[in-house]
């Protein structure tokens, strides 16, 4: 029952988000001539170079690199890979060649960033489903699988040759260029979506004698940590360290109350890219 529910969220999720990825292809990218990354970005550039539909070439890319790379994926992630790809294809094609779904914006500059939002949040949901679009992804793990390269590193690279292709092709270097800056707000939409706003931020503090300082923090700002105990790399002395998780509106408010207790104390402010489970647990 739990795995039914679960993989009905999962397909909720990939659903809603090749529909948005579908309107951000056809409102913004495809009448503006810019691409997105992966195999959907050389699907629009072939759209232009053989007048056919871009579902239909995006299926056509996609389906033979899923069945190469089958093995290379789990039963179920492939499966959900192959309904998305059939979905977005045909969401693509649905909206462009029989709805005529309108296009949102003539002008380059929101074309390329609400192009990008809305590739960004659908692949971020059809990611969060755990599927992925195919293309790219798909490329990155048969490579990955035969050499030493790392799947960002292809990925990143099959973008590029996606990115000069499309100059090539529209015979406008400035709309490769767009299309850089469509690719970057998708990426980084994608990482909001599985993310979310990192409010959080991680905090080591380190110092001779925390015990006072760690009463402190608890009873003064109601957040509680880890102790992780330990010694310097010379081993002379005890460096215990405080780990917590921390809003990022009461950095200063820590920094402060820690400069107060011990002027020599060491203190590291990191990113939180995603915090899971309770956070007053660290």
């Amino acid at each position: 029952m739990q795995t039914l529910k679960k993989e009905f969220i999962n397909y909720s999720f990939i659903i809603i988000g090749s529909f948005i990825t579908s309107v951000g292809v056809v409102g913004f990218l495809i009448p503006n001539k810019i691409v997105t990354g992966g195999t959907a970005g050389l699907s629009i550039v072939f759209h232009y170079l053989f007048n056919l539909p871009t579902g239909v070439l995006m299926f056509l890319i996609n389906f033979p690199l899923l069945l190469i790379s089958i093995k290379y994926l789990g039963k179920k992630f492939a499966i959900r890979t192959v309904v998305t790809i059939i979905l977005l294809s045909v969401f693509i094609d649905l909206l462009a060649e029989l709805i005529h779904f309108p296009i949102l914006s003539t002008n380059t500059l929101l074309a390329t960033i609400y192009g990008g939002i809305g590739v960004g949040v659908g692949l971020g949901l059809i990611f969060k489903g755990d599927s992925s679009a195919g293309g790219s992804t798909i490329i990155a793990k048969l490579v990955t699988s035969k050499t030493g390269f790392k799947s960002g590193s292809v990925i990143l690279f099959l973008d590029i040759i996606v990115v000069i292709s499309a100059g090539i092709v529209f015979k406008n270097i400035e709309l490769a260029l767009w299309s850089m800056i469509s690719i970057f707000v998708a990426s980084k939409f994608i990482d909001l979506v599985l993310t979310g706003i990192k409010q959080n931020k991680i905090v080591h503090i380190s110092s001779t004698n925390l015990e006072d300082l760690k009463h402190t923090i608890t009873t003064e700002m109601g957040i509680t940590g880890t102790l992780i105990k330990g010694d310097d790399l010379h081993f002379d002395h005890s460096r215990n360290i405080i780990f917590l998780s921390i809003n990022k509106n009461r950095i200063i408010a820590l920094k402060n109350l820690v400069e107060e207790h011990d002027k020599n104390a060491y203190m590291i402010v990191l990113e939180a890219t995603e915090l899971l489970g309770t956070s007053r647990k660290l």
